[in-house]
């Protein structure tokens, strides 16, 4: 039996798959593990009842195990199928677990900012550029030669902070961050991602009204 999973719908589409960085992790882990799934398209600006009714929390990712109950955050399910389906190995060594882990939070400051002098957009170059000296030093993944879950989990939101910055601030990555930017090249073009990305403008969308 394939596992189903609810993950976002696309504003204004429901039937296309939505912009959610943190069920893109979720997919992502199913996808490179080869385990089989499907999914339902959950519109959260009206939730359906059906939903509702299985998860009252509302909230997506939410998974559906063997025990017709449904787990719920993007953590909680990558390691239950980690748990489950331990073949290949996801698990990201100790030592790399938190590499990249304050670009989102950067990104998120930079893009709500109104105030070119906030030092928000240099936060998040620096927050790069460390991420540029760790893949330089033991790239090409976070783990150096094999995905590992802390890929999974930072690329949907580097894909987001691409989108996003360079629509509404005409921002990009520095060019002279290499490794970065050879990183998402390669990590945005892996069968995987192409598979269980949201659509650019669906991205844009999802973000326009923080951004307003």
């Amino acid at each position: 039996m394939p596992f189903e999973i609810c993950v976002k719908a696309a504003a204004g589409e429901p039937d296309l798959l939505g912009d959610c960085p943190f069920c893109q992790k979720a997919l992502l882990t199913l996808e490179e593990k080869k385990i089989p799934y499907t999914y339902k398209l959950v519109n959260l600006s009206d939730k359906p009842q059906w939903f509702l009714q299985v998860c009252p929390e509302g909230k997506v990712p939410a998974l559906k195990c063997d025990d017709d109950k449904f787990v719920l955050d993007s953590d909680v399910i990558v390691g239950l199928l980690e748990e489950k389906y331990p073949e290949p190995s996801l698990v990201t060594p100790p030592e790399f677990a938190s590499v990249g882990s304050g670009i989102f939070s950067a990104f998120l400051k930079f893009l709500k900012s109104k105030d070119p002098n906030d030092g928000s957009e240099q936060a998040l170059v620096a927050e790069l550029k460390a991420f540029d000296e760790h893949l330089k030093a033991h790239g090409p993944f976070i783990a150096a030669e094999k995905v590992t879950a802390a890929d999974l989990s930072l690329t949907p939101k580097l894909y987001h902070l691409d989108i996003a910055l360079g629509h509404f601030k005409k921002w990009f990555v520095p060019e002279d961050l290499i490794c970065v930017n050879d990183y998402m090249r390669m990590m945005f073009s892996r069968e995987s991602f192409v598979k269980t990305k949201a659509a650019k403008e669906h991205v844009i969308a999802g973000w326009a009204p923080k951004v307003a």
